[in-house]
């Protein structure tokens, strides 16, 4: 039987392109169920991990999907809630509320507006630089760092989406004061900003010396501009320093300035249960959301979804299958002739028969090799399961 394996790894190592082809095939016939699978698992396995981070939210009542994944993983859909409901559950004296902005991206990357609370709720620390000390200060997440090319000391200008809207947001030149050290999770790829440094994107804040007297009407967000991050726009962007920094001020009621979401962290079991009694009238404007529950549900419809899929897989891995049995029919056809110097130098069928379930039987080892190494990087780098999964919600 050694002698087998031996010839047909040989015949293998001739037809060494023909033999790939078949490993690849194969290999991907017989993982790509297991690669739904391990990524549904892992995926659900890490959104509920930063769920259950993340107590209760306060967002805009029939939008729980929506500031779930706003406020975990800042997607830009959910419909925004006024600042003033922190003074509601600060007032309580049960539970910390966090305010979290969501709304815009900068160069394709979350522009996040928060208080400095935020940065010790994800346990998010600088890994270079310091956090963000006043209005039109960042600091980048690791990732994004990377993608932007910028560290500290580098300047960031926000610019609109569309150069001929004339409604849109007068760009800003933040100041980026740190990097904070990698965390492996969303965190990771967000830029961080004060939340009053969004709201003066917005106009609801500006200064009033030569350099920034242009109000910005809101309703606008960022996109990328095919430029350098540090320098698209800079002509025209307003920026905040010390020396004008007691310029700037806001108008309106403050209470009923927008964010995305507010998260809400009770102080004990009781404070959560008492917090929430205020929120079941449904005649509010908001409701409070326990993510856990709706990253859950998301779940189990993403997985009723997958059993449909995992349907069509098995019909179209069979169709493969078949297909490749075919092939390997056509190529003992065309090896007939080797099949018969074999037989003609002495071999009973038997002994061909063994060469040719060898050589089947290398495919078959080989492409699980493949496939084992193939899941055991999608487990390593499990980091990039959510961000696949949210693609698809």
């Amino acid at each position: 039987m050694r002698h087998d394996f031996y010839l047909a790894w040989q015949y293998l190592r001739h037809y060494r392109w023909r033999s790939l082809t078949l490993l690849v095939c194969v290999s991907l016939i017989g993982i790509l169920p297991l690669l739904l699978n391990e990524v549904l698992t892992q995926g659900e396995r890490l959104m509920l991990q930063r769920a259950k981070t993340t107590p209760w939210l306060i967002g805009a009542r029939g939008s729980t999907a929506d500031t779930t994944l706003a406020a975990l993983y800042f997607r830009d859909t959910a419909p925004p809630v006024a600042y003033g409901e922190i003074n509601r559950v600060e007032q309580s004296g049960w539970a910390t509320a966090l305010p979290i902005h969501a709304r815009y991206r900068i160069h394709q990357i979350p522009l996040l507006g928060i208080t400095a609370d935020y940065f010790d709720f994800r346990h998010l620390v600088p890994a270079l630089g310091d956090l963000p000390g006043f209005i039109g200060d960042c600091v980048l997440g690791a990732r994004a760092a990377r993608r932007l090319g910028l560290g500290v000391g580098d300047k960031l200008v926000s610019t609109p989406d569309n150069f001929f809207d004339l409604a849109g947001l007068v760009p800003l030149k933040l100041h980026i004061t740190g990097v904070l050290a990698a965390t492996d999770t969303v965190d990771d790829e967000a830029v961080y900003v004060d939340l009053k440094t969004v709201w003066i994107m917005e106009g609801l804040g500006h200064g009033h010396d030569s350099a920034t007297t242009r109000a910005a009407p809101t309703g606008s967000a960022f996109t990328t501009p095919e430029t350098d991050p540090a320098s698209a726009g800079a002509a025209d962007a307003v920026e905040i320093t010390p020396d004008n920094l007691d310029a700037f001020h806001f108008h309106g009621d403050m209470e009923r300035y927008p964010v995305t979401a507010i998260i809400v962290a009770p102080h004990d079991d009781r404070a959560a249960t008492l917090l929430g009694g205020r929120y079941v009238d449904e005649n509010l404007p908001v409701r409070l959301i326990q993510p856990v529950e709706v990253i859950r549900h998301l779940m189990h419809n993403i997985f009723r979804i997958s059993t449909l899929f995992n349907l069509v897989l098995a019909g179209a891995s069979g169709a493969a299958l078949l297909a490749l049995m075919l092939v390997f029919a056509l190529s003992l056809q065309l090896r007939q002739g080797e099949l018969d110097t074999i037989e003609l130098l002495g071999c009973d069928h038997l002994t061909v028969v063994r060469l040719v379930m060898a050589e089947i039987l290398l495919i078959l080892l080989l492409a699980a090799g493949l496939g084992s190494i193939f899941l055991a990087y999608i487990r390593h780098e499990s980091g990039i399961l959510a961000p696949v999964l949210l693609d698809a919600l």
